[in-house]
């Protein structure tokens, strides 16, 4: 075998040949969880004897959106949907995601992924690479192809899975069954971690494997306890809390009882359960070291590599860093983007050859090793036309080159605007119009601006309204109606000439309002040059931007020698005039000009300017001097109109084109800095479950940056400077003036509701949050008594002098658990599942415990009333001795409780202990 790549990749104009396997496969870089997949055309040969393609492949059910196949005896076994997001870690597993929403299939129409488990064997992962590549081929180029490892899934995977992933333990035939409803015979403990992507994992039934940080959920059958680490988040709790009602409802059809340890010392019933199953816990929890998340700042190193054979030698060499454009990717060749070690994207040209796309994830694997990056970073597969929004937007710009996305408006391009006549009642009844057009309503409302002046806000006279000045901080508070109710939203508005003090002052006027109208206000901050439409459209096209700081004093702006402004724009919704210095190289062919001299003033119609844009440059030449006008054409300029600006001198003659982003696809983050840097997590297929009160999530539309504040978020704060630094640290360069808006749980305006493909306005009134569960239905005094009852009727708290419970306690718990599968009379609801209680709400006495067995005499044919104090009467025989009772029921202890329940009774009532 030839040795694997050693060397660094080469910099950037230099070639560096790589140890390389004819046939298209890099040499194997050794055993590392999920090796090298055989994508090559020879099988691997401890799979090839025994498995048959062509009659393994499955057949695909178009209109379900997930399909998941375990590998089981090298062939594609189908999961049942109920068992989804189970995962067995012996096993490999192939899952198909198939987009049935419109908003996502505007990019690549699926995603096939290839999971491995952590303690899968080679065959079967040279199993599920085989079925991999010629499901791939069956289903065609538009599909994105994932390599993923246990626990260290992509966001996209994980996006899949709500409210989590369940790593289990076992495998082979154990897997086949995955999961069976109403099973009540089961002893296991879950760790459960995460933020927004939960995972839990079957970990050893011992207070070992307990820490600080973590949740962790004995699962005894009936009853369900989730203890919630000391320092674990209340988001945390909450999400645990989520996947554990999921448990119940799934595997045990709702009737398990569910308990919620938050304080030990308020929990003392549920407390006594666990200490039954785990024993006395010893000395302290420790704390684990926080896992290391890739934050924004580290995904923006990008790095694009050319990949080619040279005779019997594979060859990368680095073509570009950020920014990276387009025209760098060449239908002919295969390329691999490397986003900082986080991700390894292979993108393959159409035009490459077949040997090529077959060893795409073998070259990836071959570069994770020369990179010395872990083994188990995800790796992205990509063809030409069918790239992931992921993909897309680590370019400046992407452009589709077939079947252009021909929904209406785009994202919002200023330029579509004019092509849809307003109408407040259609904006308000279709959100994702008024999301693509930027636009709340037809601009019909009221109007207040402020001028930001030392530290405190003076109000605009209307007449003066839409005029601002570059060394100046305005605050512009617009007021509509939305469904009968009324909504705000407020622009934060910075000149470029603007001081630091005067932008402090601008951001405590703003929450200082925001205060005044009890969190209500949506804000907005705009920087001069990059106004959204509605913020143009409420000043009717007129906003002009002046030169200096000069303040406000109610005459309008003062009077100059020689002034020169640029009107850009079509109509009321697009149109911003600035003041640029006066000076022939200002001037531009494509746009108008108004020229302010002492005596005249010259309106200038540039050679590529349209009939629209003088109608709107007319409009505004009134509000910025009352002189007399001269309409004047290029190259018919007076002598007099080159005097006042210094004299002839070149300017451009082309028309600046705005950016395509009619491919854009919006994005949901959540947002985090858990060391002082932004991290955030994708949630791929978004959806308005996915905004949680705890959360600060971070919407990305192209035009704007939408922050979206959970009413019981910790750090919102911090929220705009998460907003720049996103802006700052992105791969593609993105402009620093782009909008920032704060939007507050409960007050969406509908340009931002419009990305999501459905919105409940009443979710945040009617839907439960964590307090209000653990406060309210799983505090139920009767089903918390149904589960301390097990505790007390079989002594489970009868363990030996060493703290440690015997397989006595355990088996009573079991065969209680596994008899009165039928005869639980079912909890509250809690988002559609039974449950049961929180012990913190319910505390019992139990009585005094008899530490040995009694005899006979004192028990057998005995009334309740009679019998030492203590005894429970309805289960007088566990109180015998181990002998008596062997001796009395001809079987042990642990043998007579594993029996059901009605053959316990019968029992019980032919030799006098019912």
């Amino acid at each position: 075998m030839p040795s694997p790549p050693s060397s660094e990749v080469c910099p950037a104009g230099r070639e560096q040949r790589l140890s390389y396997r004819g046939g298209g496969r890099w040499a194997e870089p050794g055993p590392v969880p999920g090796p090298a997949l055989p994508t090559g055309r020879a099988k691997a040969p401890a799979v090839s004897s025994r498995m048959d393609i062509t009659t393994g492949l499955p057949a695909i059910d178009h209109h379900r959106d997930l399909h998941i196949w375990i590998i089981e005896n090298l062939k594609m076994v189908p999961v049942p949907e109920r068992a989804y997001g189970n995962f067995f870690e012996e096993h490999c597993y192939i899952i198909l995601h198939v987009p049935q929403s419109l908003k996502t299939t505007q990019g690549a129409a699926r995603d096939l992924h290839y999971w491995v488990g952590k303690k899968a064997g080679a065959e079967a992962q040279g199993a599920a690479g085989t079925f991999v590549q010629h499901l791939h081929e069956t289903l065609g180029g538009a599909t994105v192809q994932h390599r993923e490892v246990q626990g260290y899934e992509s966001d996209c995977f994980c996006s899949y899975f709500h409210p989590g992933v369940i790593y289990r333990k076992g495998g082979l035939a154990s897997a086949l069954k995955h999961m069976e409803t109403n099973m009540y015979n089961i002893q296991r403990l879950l760790r459960i971690k995460g933020r927004k992507h939960v995972s839990a994992t079957e970990v050893e039934v011992s207070w070992n494997s307990f820490n600080k940080d973590d949740i962790f959920l004995l699962d005894l059958g009936n009853v369900m306890i989730q203890w919630n680490g000391p320092k674990s988040s209340i988001s945390e709790k909450a999400r645990g809390l989520a996947l554990t009602c999921s448990l119940q409802a799934r595997e045990r059809g709702g009737r398990a009882h569910i308990g919620v340890v938050d304080d030990e010392s308020q929990a003392t019933d549920l407390m006594e359960i666990m200490e039954a199953v785990l024993g006395c816990r010893v000395g302290n929890l420790y704390a684990i070291m926080p896992n290391k998340r890739i934050n924004q700042l580290q995904k923006a190193n990008v790095r694009l590599y050319h990949v080619y054979e040279k005779g019997e030698d594979l060859v990368i060499q680095e073509l570009a860093t950020r920014p990276l454009t387009q025209d760098l990717l060449r239908e002919e060749d295969c390329y691999i983007l490397d986003q900082g070690g986080f991700r390894i994207y292979v993108w393959q040209g159409r035009m490459s050859g077949l040997q090529e796309k077959m060893a795409a994830f073998s070259r990836a694997l071959g570069f994770i090793q020369a990179k010395g990056y872990p083994s188990y970073t995800n790796v992205e597969v990509l063809n030409d036309g069918a790239e992931s929004a992921a993909f897309k937007q680590l370019f400046v710009t992407w452009s589709v080159k077939q079947h252009r996305n021909r929904n209406l408006g785009g994202t919002g391009g200023m330029g579509k605007l004019s092509q849809v006549k307003l109408d407040v009642s259609k904006l308000h009844s279709q959100p994702e119009l008024a999301a693509q057009l930027r636009m709340v309503d037809d601009c019909s409302g009221k109007v207040e601006v402020w001028c930001i002046q030392d530290i405190s806000r003076q109000p605009v006279h209307p007449k003066l309204h839409g005029q601002v000045y570059a060394g100046n901080c305005y605050l512009v508070l617009y007021t509509y109606q939305k469904m009968g109710q009324v909504q705000y939203i407020l622009y934060l508005w910075q000149g470029h000439q603007a001081t630091k003090h005067k932008i402090k002052a601008l951001n405590s006027n703003a929450e200082e309002l925001d205060l005044m109208y009890h969190g209500a206000l949506v804000q907005e901050y705009v920087t001069m040059g990059s106004e959204p439409p509605h913020f143009l459209a409420i000043f009717q096209g007129q906003l002009v931007v002046f030169q200096g700081s000069t303040e406000h004093s109610g005459k309008g702006p003062p009077a100059s020698a020689t002034r020169l402004f640029h009107v850009q724009g079509t109509d009321s919704c697009n149109t911003r005039t600035m003041e640029v210095p006066a000076r022939a190289s200002a001037l531009n062919s494509s746009d108008i000009f108004l020229l302010v001299t002492a005596g005249i003033c010259y309106l200038w119609f540039g050679k590529g300017c349209s009939g629209d844009q003088r109608e709107m440059a007319r409009m505004v030449v009134t509000v910025i001097s009352e002189k007399n006008m001269d309409i004047v054409m290029e190259s018919q300029e007076p002598p007099q109109f080159w005097e006042a600006l210094g004299g002839r001198a070149p300017y451009p003659s082309n028309k600046s084109l705005p950016k395509d982003v009619s491919n854009f696809q919006p994005r949901l983050f959540e947002c985090s800095s858990p060391k002082g840097h932004l991290v955030l997590s994708e949630m791929v297929f978004f959806s308005q479950k996915d905004l949680d009160k705890h959360d600060i999530m971070l919407l990305d539309t192209c035009h704007e940056i939408f922050l979206w504040l959970g009413e019981a978020a910790s750090e919102q704060k911090k929220a705009v400077a998460w907003g720049r630094e996103y802006l700052q640290t992105h791969p593609a360069g993105r402009s620093q003036a782009t909008p920032i808006v704060l939007v507050k749980q409960g007050h969406e305006p509908p340009t931002f509701t419009g990305w999501f493909f459905t919105w409940d306005p009443y979710k945040w009134t009617n839907n439960q949050f964590y307090e209000e569960v653990v406060d309210g239905s799983l505090r139920a005094v009767s089903a918390i008594a149904e589960i301390t009852a097990e505790v007390h009727n079989f002594r489970l708290s009868r363990w030996p002098s060493n703290g440690r419970t015997g397989p006595l306690a355990l088996q009573a718990l079991k065969g209680s658990q596994n008899s009165s599968e039928n005869e639980l009379e079912l909890g509250p609801n809690v988002g559609g599942t039974g449950t049961g209680a929180s012990a913190s709400s319910y505390h019992s006495s139990p009585g005094s415990m008899i530490n040995g067995g009694l005899a006979r005499e004192q028990l057998m044919h005995q009334a309740a009333e009679d019998l030492p104090e203590g005894v429970d009467p309805a289960h007088k025989e566990f109180y015998l001795s181990d002998a008596d009772f062997q001796d009395i029921f001809g079987k042990s202890k642990e043998e007579f409780y594993s029996m059901a329940k009605w053959k316990q009774q019968q029992e019980k009532k032919q030799l006098g202990f019912f």
